[in-house]
């Protein structure tokens, strides 16, 4: 859905992503990975247009993301920011229903108070609709987040290290539901993720970053190979194949 092509990004003459080319699969759920630095989230803040490349060119199904306007793009993409702040005072509803603006421009219909009341039922948080967002835990409130995104109903869905602070459980439940919009959905989710062991469990496709480029991309067993991320991270990893899944031992610093 979303390709990558010759890409190049400077932060006051520093070069932070230099010649990138990738796909991302469509339908999949793709993760980010790789150390502090290497230039994951940039590439995903190119991709949602919060910033402008020096070089090269990203495609929305063959489309370059250049040529959609504002709200064509807004009803394609959804994007999670790192940091997502609200200061208004909102309660989750209120907040969901934020994510319909795209198509409703702030006049809600029944289709999109259906939307809302579909996302927040998605990600189990009827009881809490009522609630102020900022008196919800952390956890809470980054499903909440999660679920304006998805109440956008768009078939690409951004996210930027959305497990910043949270613990098992929560991050946990979020994995679940990223990996049931894939699986039910169909949609497309690309995700900027520091846990390599819930990326090795949970994704369909990884692309591994270093020093702002592509150092290794391709479905998870590609990728999950001991050698090749410690080349990533700079660490002795020792991969372990288990029944359903990956455990990623990297406790032991070269």
């Amino acid at each position: 859905m979303i390709s990558v092509h010759a890409l190049s990004h400077h932060y006051v003459g520093r070069t932070v992503l230099s010649g990138i080319d990738t796909v991302f699969p469509t339908g999949k759920f793709s993760a980010l990975i790789g150390a502090n630095g290497a230039g994951k989230s940039t590439l995903l803040m190119l991709m949602a247009r919060q910033l402008q490349p020096a070089a090269g060119e990203l495609r929305l199904a063959g489309m370059p993301l250049s040529q959609l306007t504002v709200r064509q793009f807004a009803q394609q993409v959804a994007t999670l920011r790192q940091f997502p702040d609200f200061r208004l005072r909102l309660t989750l509803e209120e907040l969901v229903a934020f994510g319909r603006y795209p198509h409703s421009q702030g006049r809600l219909g029944p289709a999109d108070k259906a939307a809302v009341d579909d996302a927040i039922d998605y990600l189990g948080l009827a009881s809490l609709r009522g609630r102020y967002v900022d008196e919800l835990s952390g956890g809470q409130r980054q499903l909440a987040f999660l679920a304006m995104t998805i109440a956008q109903q768009t078939p690409l869905l951004l996210l930027d290290e959305p497990l910043n602070n949270l613990d098992i459980r929560h991050a946990i439940d979020i994995m679940r539901a990223l990996r049931r919009l894939c699986d039910e959905r169909g949609c497309t989710v690309i995700m900027v993720i520091h846990d390599i062991n819930l990326a090795a469990n949970y994704a369909d496709h990884i692309v591994a970053m270093k020093h702002g480029r592509v150092y290794a991309s391709g479905e998870v067993a590609e990728v999950m190979q001991s050698a090749l991320l410690g080349e990533v991270f700079g660490l002795d990893f020792e991969v372990q194949r288990q029944h359903g899944g990956y455990v990623c031992n990297y406790f032991t610093y070269r």
